[in-house]
């Protein structure tokens, strides 16, 4: 049996987003290493000679399975770039299912699912302090500076 999925592409649960926004899909099977290299490169300050434009805001998603992998993504992206503001929103997405049979005149199966999805925002500029599911930005403790300049030295 062959399966195709299919998500909902209902809106995020975050009004207002703008369309310069660099959205970041998680998947079960996404690669932490590729979406932190490309977000931290398009985050960090570029030279003024580069054509690309630095990214002030990202969005990460995830469902399913891929929650956890975006929550991991986004607590590294917060050690890597300071001061990011962060809205994280939790809901469910629909996920239809099909099972296609491999003997012809057989019917396939659609099965429609509820999974869990999670939207975390995150922002060098300042958030609404009274939005639900708020975090400021994280002061960075003297293990984390110690770590991080001895992870560097290696």
């Amino acid at each position: 049996m062959e399966v195709s999925r299919s998500e909902d592409t209902s809106p995020y649960p975050m009004p207002g987003l703008g369309a310069d926004i660099l959205h970041m899909r998680v998947k079960e099977g996404s690669k932490i290493r590729n979406l932190l290299r490309f977000v931290t490169s398009r985050m960090q300050e570029k030279e003024k000679d580069s054509n690309e434009t630095t990214v002030r805001q990202v969005v990460f998603t995830g469902s399913g399975r891929g929650v956890t992998k975006t929550i991991t993504c986004v607590e590294i992206l917060k050690r890597k770039v300071e001061g990011l503001h962060q809205v994280s929103k939790l809901y469910y997405k629909k996920v239809n299912e099909t099972w296609e049979s491999l003997q012809q005149g057989v019917p396939g199966i659609t099965m429609q699912r509820t999974v869990p999805a999670i939207c975390i925002l995150l922002s060098k500029d300042p958030l609404d302090l009274q939005e639900p599911g708020y975090q400021p930005p994280q002061t960075v403790s003297i293990f984390w500076k110690f770590h991080r300049r001895s992870a560097n030295d290696v």
